[in-house]
């Protein structure tokens, strides 16, 4: 029987696969895979076929190229159906929607990144805003990860976006902070009111507010509540409205 010993370094390669082909859900060629990790391509196909043989991946009949299977999604559901997170959350994240006819999701703290888990769609009929879950949190530029950023050691925040850098996907709007300074000052106003804001940031014409759920013991931030809608019915003054509304929900929760 052959025995196989996984070491860290392969291991580390196996999760740079996944989290690249996360964001090709059309695949990519094997060629493509070692060019973008910068592995040789024999080393890149024996790991592919680690993942293809526990059904993580697959390989196309007819174009060759790898994608993820729903496989990895799957025991991530399982993994928060068996921690009750959403079960506990969802009943306060759908009286949140209904109140504000908009839509409420819910991210958790997860290393040094928000990771979106939980969402209710308030808006019925119109205009409905209901992006991916899937995509990543861009913390400087949306409501969510401000309102989480000024929770923490300001030095700290400051270090988890330079880390990142400013730069904004290209499906983003205009962010308003585009550097040190800017965010500093953005942080202090979050703090100040309570609550994040984003207004075209995240995606042309759309603004949502978000609020930090602080755990009540260590009294650190452990994830955040958000609303989210189309900037017709999210003007300024309808996000200062409702934002004690998404606070006394992210306490609620």
């Amino acid at each position: 029987m052959e025995i196989f010993v996984a070491t860290g370094d392969m291991i580390e390669r196996v999760l740079d696969i996944l989290t690249l082909l996360a964001d090709y859900p059309q695949g990519l060629p094997i060629s493509e895979v070692a060019r973008r990790l910068e592995l040789p391509k024999s080393a890149v196909h024996r790991l592919l076929s680690i993942l293809v043989r526990r059904g993580l991946a697959v390989q196309d009949e007819y174009s060759q190229r790898y994608r993820m299977t729903v496989k990895l999604a799957a025991i991530g559901f399982r993994f928060l159906a068996a921690s009750g997170i959403t079960e506990i959350c969802q009943p306060s994240l759908d009286r949140l929607a209904a109140r504000t006819g908009e839509l409420v999701r819910l991210a958790l703290v997860e290393d040094d990144a928000l990771i979106w888990i939980a969402k209710a769609q308030g808006a019925l009929s119109g205009l409905r805003y209901d992006p991916d879950m899937g995509q990543p949190v861009v913390l400087h530029a949306t409501s969510t990860g401000k309102a989480w950023l000024a929770s923490l050691d300001e030095e700290q925040a400051v270090a988890l976006v330079k880390a990142r850098g400013f730069v904004v996907p290209s499906r983003f709007g205009r962010p308003i902070v585009r550097d040190e300074a800017s965010l500093r000052a953005e942080l202090a106003l979050t703090r100040e009111r309570g609550y994040g804001t984003s207004i075209e940031e995240g995606e042309p014409g759309t603004c949502a507010v978000g609020c930090a759920i602080v755990d009540p013991q260590s009294r650190r931030a452990i994830g955040t509540v958000s609303v989210a809608g189309p900037v017709a019915r999210l003007p300024p003054e309808r996000i200062a409205a409702i934002a004690p509304d998404v606070q006394a929900t992210a306490a609620e929760i």
